[in-house]
């Protein structure tokens, strides 16, 4: 009987911290995924206030595109001559995560 007891505890903390890590895992993938988006949206926004990228949408319209091509949604989009600073944040479940990115035309 004891043994059975002791079995059915060791289950209950396995399944509870399986649970636990795994939201852990998920809430780690999505912030990664929030940082490759900010990253894209932010060179995109550069690429198009540069002239680098030929387009006839506003910089910050296209950080929006490309973010929602990573399920993200653009928070922020700044323009300061040619460098682009962005914000954009990813649902995970009823929470959110978030992450600002900055990128602009390498000198030269």
């Amino acid at each position: 009987m004891a043994g059975t007891a002791l079995a059915a505890g060791v289950l209950a903390v396995s399944a509870t911290l399986t649970v636990g890590l795994a939201g852990f895992g998920g809430a780690a993938v999505t912030a990664q995924r929030a940082a490759g988006a900010a990253d894209a949206a932010a060179l995109a926004a550069a690429d198009a206030a540069s002239g680098a990228v030929i387009t006839a949408e506003e910089p910050c319209a296209l950080a929006a595109r490309v973010a929602a091509a990573s399920a993200a949604r653009l928070t922020s989009c700044v323009l300061v001559g040619v460098t682009a600073t962005v914000e954009v944040r990813v649902a995970f479940g009823v929470l959110a995560a978030g992450s600002r990115a900055r990128a602009a035309p390498a000198p030269g």
